[in-house]
């Protein structure tokens, strides 16, 4: 297998975590880390479901990475995410010492390997990270899409019940009691 294969493989993986997320009421974003094409950890975002704003997918990972290697430091692993990671999870990546990250959409409002900021790129790290994105982007890109798409027609529909609700009642206030 070539390493675009490979990578294709594994953002498949990961596209399926990220439908664990979207069912659960999360942005659809799933991750996993491998380490010699065997995997080591996986999850998806969890921050509404666990009221934790750190809650990424990439985040999950790599918790459960350092358990399973009994190590901060994932050496010679490679992240795969659907989503281009924000600033938060590219700075635990560094810290992290993984040797590649994979990703699937570009984030050009957060996006901070190389889309909106690039902070896996600047001057004076004690690590870098080999980054490819784009691998099977617009599958990610659409699962991103649809759900946030879902998410506004809900809260329209939300909008339009609450509006009706209070028209039915037709602006009544309680009567005060003398």
């Amino acid at each position: 297998m070539t390493q675009a294969e490979v990578d294709e493989f594994w953002m498949k993986r990961a596209l399926e975590l990220a439908k664990n997320a979207q069912d659960a009421g999360e942005i659809p974003v799933g991750a996993l880390l491998v380490k010699d094409n065997q995997l080591i950890a996986s999850g998806w975002n969890r921050s509404i479901e666990s009221h934790d704003p750190t809650a990424h997918a990439e985040i999950m990972v790599l918790q459960q990475g350092g358990s399973a290697l009994s190590n901060y430091r994932l050496l010679d692993t490679t992240l795969y995410v659907t989503l281009e990671p924000c600033i938060m999870c590219a700075g635990a990546l560094v810290h992290s010492r993984i040797g590649r990250l994979v990703y699937g959409a570009r984030d050009f409002k957060t996006g901070a390997c190389g889309s909106f900021i690039n902070i896996l790129e600047r001057p004076g790290l004690n690590h870098y990270v080999d980054v490819k994105g784009g691998v099977l982007e617009e599958t990610c890109s659409a699962m991103l899409s649809n759900f946030f798409k879902m998410r506004r027609a809900q809260k329209k529909a939300q909008k339009q019940m609450l509006a009706q609700t209070e028209g039915e009642c037709g602006g009544c206030q309680q009567q005060k009691s003398p």
